[in-house]
């Protein structure tokens, strides 16, 4: 979405405009879905949590009168909180191992991860590797390679500065990497300690 568009939605919706809002929603909801789906790893709950940061936007902008710099990063934000809210609320309960939950939200850009990491792992092994990383790792991956934003808004959504980030994607990626080391000694493409990835000036 164009930014000066995307301006004019938010304003329309800070004047209760539902269509804008709709519009915003549209433009935002699979991704923030994903997002929360890779975290909670339950598609219910996941569901229930995407909506919620939407009632929320609807309510910061509309009924609170708020602006947002940064539309991305914000609708991150939220997720990110409410993912945080949910873990500190849930009781103890078994999560379902399911082994379909990654296959229902794979789209090009973790194709592109998979890529990445290692092209002779299966889409399983994969989930299951980002799954064994501490949340801080999985966190970054998801926000970098997935999502594919910039340091610049992966940094505004966690709190953490920039060089944080860099080093927290840094150990991430050894962390995958000896993962599957250990899962295929074979694998190739993941030989030695590849740097973090640069990012040029308007990503920074």
């Amino acid at each position: 979405m164009q930014k000066h568009l995307e301006k004019s939605l938010f304003e329309r919706t800070r004047n209760g405009d539902t269509e804008a809002f709709g519009e915003i929603y549209n433009a935002y909801i699979a991704k923030i879905y994903r997002f929360i789906l890779f975290k909670v790893q339950v598609r219910e709950e996941a569901e229930d949590l995407a909506a919620e940061v939407f009632l929320r936007a609807w309510q910061y902008l509309y009924q609170l009168q708020r602006s947002v710099d940064n539309p991305n990063a914000f609708f991150y934000q939220v997720a990110r909180n409410l993912v945080i809210d949910f873990y500190r609320q849930r009781v103890q309960r078994e999560v379902p191992a399911e082994s379909d939950v990654l296959d229902q939200v794979v789209d090009q850009r973790q194709q592109q991860l998979f890529q990445r990491i290692e092209r002779g792992l299966e889409v399983a092994e994969i989930e299951q590797t980002i799954r064994g990383l501490k949340d801080d790792y999985k966190e970054v991956i998801l926000l970098r390679y997935v999502e594919d934003l910039p340091i610049s808004e992966i940094a505004e959504i966690t709190g953490k500065s920039r060089g944080a980030v860099r080093v927290l994607i840094h150990r991430a990626l050894h962390a995958i990497r000896g993962q599957v080391k250990q899962r295929k000694p074979e694998a190739v493409g993941i030989k030695g300690s590849a740097p973090v990835r640069q990012s040029p000036e308007n990503d920074l």
